[in-house]
Formats: C-alpha cells, structure tokens, sequence
C-alpha cells in the first residue's frame, strides 16, 4: 500500500511539473525569436561599448559599425551589417538610422526608417536591401518581393487608395525617407533650370521690345540731337 501511494504521489506530481512546463514554455520559445547573436570584425559598437567577437543581443540594442562590419543571426533570420550604418535591433524589427542592411529572413523580418517600413510580402524566405544614405531609401528585392508602406495619412491618395509600393524580385525603388516622399532629380536653382532660363528670357525680351517701341513713339521723325537754327 505504501508502494502504490508512493508511486500515485510520484504520478501526480509529474503531471503537474508537466503542466507547469506546458504553460510557461510557449512564451519561453517566442521570446528565443526576439534575441540573438552578434558577431563583429572589429570597429562594430554595441550599446555604446565595443562589441566582442561574438556576443548575445536583445531588444532595443543599439549597434554602430564604423570601418568593420557585423552580422545578426536570429531564429530564421540573418542580417549583414554594413561599415559606417547605425541601427536598433528590436527582434523582428530592425530600425535603421542611416547606412545599409542585407537580410535573409524566412521570419517576414522588417525594417523600419522614419516614415517607411519595408516589409516581405511572403513568409517564404525572402532577401532583401535596404539602405539610407542622404535621406535617399533604397531597396532592392533580391529574392521574392518586398513592400514599402508609407505611414500617416498623407500617403494616402485623394481615393483613399493604398500608396504602397510592391517591389518585385529583381527590381528597386528609391524613396526619401521624409515620409516616403518620392525622389525628384534637381534641375539648376531651386529645381526650375532650364524652363526659369526660358522663362526669364522671353520677358526680358518682351521688356527690351518694349522699350524700344516707346522710344520711337515719342520722339517720331525728330532727330535725336535737334540743332538749334
């Protein structure tokens, strides 16, 4: 008798331990997703310190690479980091400051700069890159398409339709990081160029024409320097 309780004592503790474990696992193994590895080459700074070879990163780490490099591997994501970039990890979400990033991620892992969030648009493993340089965003789709989403109702046009913009395997686009406010090639002064020079132009023209019209209404057949008789 004393067998049989030991071991029906020994059966419900075991499921309990069981159900225990069953409660705080799950919780446990997504936030594995939200932490990492950093693995640097040297010149790379991690939460202002210099960053060792290899070390964890968790969320809301800052990292600053200056002449070096770094790479991130998180659960089914692999992030390079290139020199001279500064950029938040926040788990599957990287938020970028300035310089480039290069992801391999089958975790639809997303970068955030400013105003625009790019994201993948499958959850099959997609590469892709994102770099921000003199408020020019560019991203390149190397594998499957990504989407770049404008936040804030300005984005939205007079329909109300969607403004995202779907880049395809292959392709890029380019945006400014302003709220995604779409980059336009500069033209002479102020961006008029050649249309201020045409314009500027034909009024002076018109002025001069103007003038000389004037100048000889008023003076008609009368010499210019009358000599007195």
């Amino acid at each position: 008798m004393r067998r049989t309780a030991a071991g029906v004592s020994l059966l419900e503790l075991r499921k309990f331990v069981c159900g225990v474990m069953l409660v705080i696992a799950p919780p446990s193994l997504a936030q594995i997703t939200d932490r990492g590895l950093i693995y640097s080459d040297g010149g790379v700074w991690l939460n202002g310190s210099v960053a060792p070879a290899v070390t964890a990163i968790f969320p809301d780490s800052l990292v600053q690479t200056q002449a070096g490099s770094a790479k991130i591997d998180v659960d089914g994501s692999t992030v390079l980091i290139a020199p001279e970039t500064m950029m938040q990890f926040q788990g599957a979400e990287l938020a970028l400051d300035h310089g480039s990033l290069k992801l391999d991620t089958a975790r639809e892992m997303k970068v955030l700069i400013g105003c625009i969030t790019v994201s993948p648009i499958t959850s099959d493993r997609t590469q892709y890159e994102v770099t921000d340089i003199n408020g020019r965003v560019r991203v390149v789709a190397t594998k499957n398409d990504v989407k770049i989403h404008l936040h804030g109702s300005i984005q939205r046009s007079k329909q109300g339709a969607s403004s995202d913009i779907i880049v395809r395997e292959g392709e890029q686009a380019t945006r400014g990081e302003h709220c995604g406010a779409p980059v336009q090639p500069t033209q002479g002064v102020d961006g008029d160029g050649p249309a201020l020079d045409s314009r500027l132009a034909w009024r002076l023209g018109l002025v001069a024409a103007g003038v000389i019209a004037c100048f000889g209404l008023c003076h008609g057949d009368d010499p210019v320097s009358p000599s007195k008789p």
